[in-house]
């Protein structure tokens, strides 16, 4: 596996120390964010962090585990709805989603999910799913009529812009676009209101921007978003950038148990400060 320090700090510091203070997971609730469900290796990728495949073994053992420890699966309007109670999360419960759109959601993630009766929520670039196969990444994505079966199941579905861009260099214009086209596609292919969005990338530390995002989203019609913000998603968080918890084929059970637990939540201060000193040195150039 090599040398990890988010690993060793997560499991011999925070996770200790999460244990002393349990009150602490009484008010949040794990969002996992999974990727591509594959042996593909992430040939850009030079160490485990940045890795976003999960092999579909290591997959099965996330399943099973949650499976196992009864974890209370929930969508993420059940999650908005349960956080806004602002009562104690008393039983364990957990979000499984997935970005992208790969193709492997519906031969490898699929079959397990409805083994264990999970619910799942798939974030779609539109640009990406059409009637004949397209592929993002190199990896094959979703087809609309694997999208309508799906949906048929029980998966629910959400937005992941048109073309997956960093939306924070482009201008105004595109931004919506890129927000309000991808939803009216898959309205238009399902039938019925697509109302959650995962934002592509890395989410700017930029409040002004955040907070333009926050209310043209809402002006379109959705009511909560995802992010790639580090975390266990808390009652006082903004439902439209939600945090969520990064799954790859390096969690083995300890440190997947850990994160669910939210003592992977550290990692939010080191990824907060490093994109703040990225956004400063590029104001600087």
């Amino acid at each position: 596996m090599g040398f990890r320090l988010d690993r060793l700090a997560t499991l011999y510091f925070a996770h200790p120390l999460e244990r002393v203070f349990p009150w602490k997971r009484r008010n949040v609730v794990p969002i996992l964010m999974y990727h591509s469900i594959s042996e593909e290796l992430n040939p850009g990728a030079t160490h485990p962090y940045y890795k976003t495949n999960t092999s579909p073994a290591v997959f099965s053992l996330h399943m099973e585990y949650l499976y196992k420890n009864n974890y209370r699966i929930l969508n993420l309007d059940e999650t908005v709805v349960l956080l806004k109670k602002r009562e104690p999360v008393r039983d364990k419960y957990a979000v499984i989603t997935f970005d992208d759109g790969f193709r492997d959601f519906y031969t490898e993630a699929f079959p397990l999910l409805h083994r264990y009766e999970f619910k799942a929520t798939v974030f779609l670039p539109t640009a990406y799913i059409g009637k004949k196969r397209v592929g993002f990444n190199g990896i094959q994505c979703l087809s609309w009529d694997e999208v309508r079966d799906l949906r048929l199941k029980g998966i629910d579905f959400g937005s992941h812009t048109v073309s997956h861009p960093q939306l924070h260099v482009l201008g105004k214009k595109e931004i919506e676009h890129e927000i309000t086209h991808s939803k009216t596609i898959i309205e238009n292919n399902l039938g019925c209101p697509i109302e959650s969005f995962s934002y592509p990338f890395a989410f700017p530390e930029d409040s002004i921007f955040k907070n333009y995002i926050r209310g043209f989203l809402e002006k379109c019609g959705y009511k909560y978003g995802v992010s790639t913000r580090i975390g266990t998603t808390h009652r006082n968080d903004n439902f439209f950038s939600m945090k969520r918890i990064p799954v790859n084929s390096h969690d083995d059970i300890p440190l997947f148990k850990a994160k669910l637990e939210g003592s992977y939540d550290w990692m939010y201060f080191p990824q907060y400060l490093f994109k703040k000193f990225k956004i400063s040195s590029n104001k600087n150039l």
